[in-house]
């Protein structure tokens, strides 16, 4: 070999050698290059194309009522999307339906010309979109259209529908029992829920699952392999103790009320005396547009002074305590007494100047209950403190919804306690307590001293199983002497019978009870502030029927503004319309017997127009005693040679018991309230296939019943 062939050999391979190393070189180069200057861009670029795991929102469980009728549910809702790259969605089916399914879609939505959805699907196609968004918060029967659709009838994956679905939070009545129930707050990353959605948020809420999903571009994620995701795990469902027909019966009775008295707001409770089940609560306040809405929890969260409804507790450590009986003589004089400089003045002035202890209380003596709690604690206040500590009046009840405004009732060590602390505190000033807090001393009363803590869930459920049972937690056994609570229940049914709860005596079944009347702080400017600006708040708490109490319940309304304002005019007539309707309500509670045999001599008749039974017996010679003047239908009761109107109560929703009515009034008003009527037989009204109470829409068929008298057993007008 030459050595101009060796130096050509040689020089080819120092050229390969050199293109070589040149080539490593660039690649170092470009790594280092890339490494520090290009690693954001690279890095973004990456994740366009990652992959993550994002998790699965379990069904929310559902809130039932106490008869398991849904108060909260979660309902679906769905987010379409399309795969435009599907495998078996070739251009020739895609160009042969396109046009169809724009027009199915803009007929459905109405919210593009199909032209306009045209356009839009195929420039995602033109686009190669694999998860283009078809339309959001797609409710089931929609979804159910949608999948008969061009294209999408082929199924997920010829026709590239990917169907996403949510849960959304539905109460079927709307705001009744908004409160209690509860309901979603706040912004999608930071909700919060109140009311028993909160409370019980962590059983309701369920365990979440997960998906593995990709970026496809943006903010839009695909679902990798829905087949390997894991499920979630649906939240329970937790059975209230709420009556929705009640509920839905006593906040239109507060409604009215409150429309009646132009009031700022009002609160009611109603709780079962055994087991302190809560049946009903309902919290109406005044919005800017003048309606009443559940706005805010006054029942539990709103604690202020509660006026003469605190007097109970004054009289229970009292009594208690050995301090007074119910025949213990007070002064009152003419009703005015003074403490360190204050006056102390009752409502009304006194008819006379010495009453009993029971009088103080069925009156509602501010001036006797302040002299009676000072004559015996002044020289040792703390004792009366203790007393009302006793009754467990200054201890939070821990309830089963979140918002209970602690109570407050000060002890002489506070820096705030005065020489008129011990008189104030006596009849209802200088201590806070919520709705709530009283109700559970009166329920106490009624229950023979028994104190049970107000329940609102009964149950929580899974897959229709109790899991776990709340049963009455009792919080003092004997919260007085039994003495005590005797002299109590004479106490509260005396206020009915002769004092300031007269209004509401039924004639029925007896109702125990105490009225208050509040004035209320204008926040650091006291009380007086010319009679514009006073507010007042009333009241009336108690129970029902006294010989065997089944309920406890109680009304507020506060800042009425048409001139009546004391809890006897404002809030006992709510708590008698509920009582009646939930006294006709009880299977095992027989209506005395009307005395219209031949062995009395009172005519009889039917249930009817108050007015035309009014005239009827007045034609007759007979006097009537009315309960309510302003009743419409009434319901015939004669004893102790007396006839007596009882109002029958009729609510625009209600199906109204018309046993005892005619057929012609019976007719009358059931066909005014919509309903479609047919009857069998001649004579009164002996049964009605919806039972009284009912919800009822129009339209709704009812079956009476009728049957004649049996001749010479009745004197009929």
């Amino acid at each position: 070999m030459t050595q101009d062939i060796r130096k050509g050999i040689l020089t080819k391979v120092y050229l390969v050698y050199l293109g070589v190393l040149l080539f490593g070189l660039a690649i170092l180069g470009r790594a280092f290059y890339i490494q520090n200057f290009e690693k954001k861009d690279m890095l973004e670029m990456a994740k366009k194309q990652e992959m993550q795991i994002f998790p699965i929102e379990a069904v929310r469980g559902n809130i039932l009522s106490d008869d398991g009728t849904l108060l909260a549910v979660s309902v679906p809702i769905f987010e379409l999307r399309m795969d435009l790259l599907a495998d078996s969605l070739t251009d020739e089916v895609f160009k042969n339906n396109v046009d169809s399914l724009a027009i199915c879609l803009a007929g459905l939505y109405k919210d593009r010309s199909p032209m306009q959805v045209r356009d839009k699907l195929w420039e995602a196609r033109r686009n190669q979109e694999r998860y283009f968004l078809i339309k959001r918060d797609v409710n089931y029967p929609e979804l159910k259209k949608i999948r008969r659709f061009p294209i999408f009838k082929r199924g997920k994956y010829k026709g590239g529908l990917i169907v996403i679905p949510q849960w959304e939070r539905e109460l079927p009545y709307k705001s009744l029992a908004r409160r209690i129930i509860g309901y979603e707050k706040g912004e999608a990353d930071k909700k919060v829920y109140v009311g028993l959605e909160g409370k019980f948020t962590k059983e309701l809420e369920g365990v979440g699952g997960s998906r593995m999903m990709r970026r496809v571009g943006g903010s839009n994620w695909m679902p990798v392999d829905i087949e390997s995701q894991v499920e979630p795990q649906n939240g329970l469902d937790i059975v209230t103790t709420i009556d929705i027909e009640l509920q839905d019966m006593a906040e239109a009775a507060l409604r009215r009320e409150l429309i009646a008295d132009s009031a700022d707001h009002g609160c009611l409770i109603v709780m079962e005396v055994k087991t302190g089940y809560v049946k009903t609560m309902v919290n109406l306040g005044r919005t800017k547009k003048g309606t009443y809405e559940e706005v805010f929890n006054y029942a539990i969260a709103e604690a202020n002074e509660p006026g003469s409804t605190f007097k109970l507790a004054s009289f229970l450590v009292a009594l208690d305590d050995g301090k007074v009986e119910l025949n213990t003589p007070i002064q009152v004089g003419n009703g005015i007494v003074y403490f360190a400089g204050h006056k102390i003045q009752d409502s009304h002035p006194p008819t006379a100047s010495v009453y009993t202890a029971q009088q103080v209380f069925e009156k509602s003596s501010n001036a006797g209950t302040a002299k009676m709690i000072y004559a015996n604690y002044s020289a040792d206040p703390q004792k009366y403190i203790d007393g009302l500590y006793r009754l467990g009046l200054n201890r939070p009840l821990n309830l089963q919804i979140d918002g209970e405004r602690p109570p407050y009732i000060k002890n002489t060590k506070s820096k705030y306690w005065s020489d008129l602390s011990l008189p104030w505190i006596a009849y209802g000033y200088e201590v806070a307590l919520a709705p709530i807090h009283l109700i559970t001393l009166y329920n106490a009363i009624a229950n023979k001293g028994k104190v049970v803590k107000p329940l609102f869930v009964k149950e929580i459920l899974k897959n229709g199983v109790a899991v776990k049972t709340f049963k009455p937690v009792v919080l003092n056994p004997q919260v007085v002497s039994p003495s005590t609570v005797e002299k109590a229940m004479i106490l509260m049914e005396g206020v009915v019978l002769r004092g300031t709860g007269t209004s509401i005596a039924s004639p029925i079944y007896r109702i125990a009870g105490k009225t208050g009347t509040a004035q209320l702080a204008q926040d650091n400017r006291g009380y007086n502030q010319g009679t514009r600006n006073v507010r007042y708040k009333g009241s009336f708490c108690g129970f029902f029927p006294v010989d065997d109490p089944r309920y406890s319940m109680m009304v507020v309304i506060v800042d009425p503004k048409k001139g009546k304002y004391y809890g006897g005019a404002v809030a006992a007539p709510v708590f008698r319309e509920i009582s009646d309707r939930l006294y006709a309500m009880q299977k095992d509670i027989i209506f005395p017997a009307r005395k219209d045999t031949l062995n009395s001599p009172l005519p009889f008749a039917h249930t009817g127009w108050q007015s035309d039974l009014q005239e009827a017996y007045s034609a007759l010679g007979y006097s009537t005693g009315k309960v309510n003047i302003k009743a419409t239908w009434t319901q015939v009761i004669s004893a102790d040679s007396k006839i007596v109107l009882y109002p029958q109560l009729i609510s625009r929703n209600l199906m109204p018991d018309v046993s005892g009515m005619g057929l012609r009034d019976a007719l009358f008003l059931l066909e005014q309230m919509g309903l479609n009527v047919s009857a069998n037989g001649k004579g009164s009204v002996v049964a009605q296939s919806v039972k009284p109470g009912t919800l009822v829409n129009k339209g709704m068929p009812v079956v009476l019943e009728l049957q004649g008298p049996k001749a010479k057993e009745k004197k009929q007008i």
